[in-house]
């Protein structure tokens, strides 16, 4: 069994906030050219691949950016 905390690892106050910052940050993760994109994109190639050392090589590429 576990117990689940929710806290951080560093606490952090937050003086002024910057929703022109958060939104760039979140496109950098969830958007088109964000990291997760990316490596959907790397997985989803993966299918297509004949050779499985280049299967193997893009699903690692996929797993990192995840």
């Amino acid at each position: 069994m576990f117990i689940y905390e929710k806290r951080l690892q560093f606490p952090i106050k937050i003086d002024h906030p910057n929703p022109r910052l958060a939104g760039i940050i979140l496109s950098q993760y969830g958007g088109p050219d964000g990291e997760l994109g990316a490596s959907l994109r790397y997985l989803s190639q993966r299918y297509t691949m004949p050779n499985s050392r280049l299967k193997a090589l893009l699903t690692d590429i996929g797993t990192e950016d995840s």
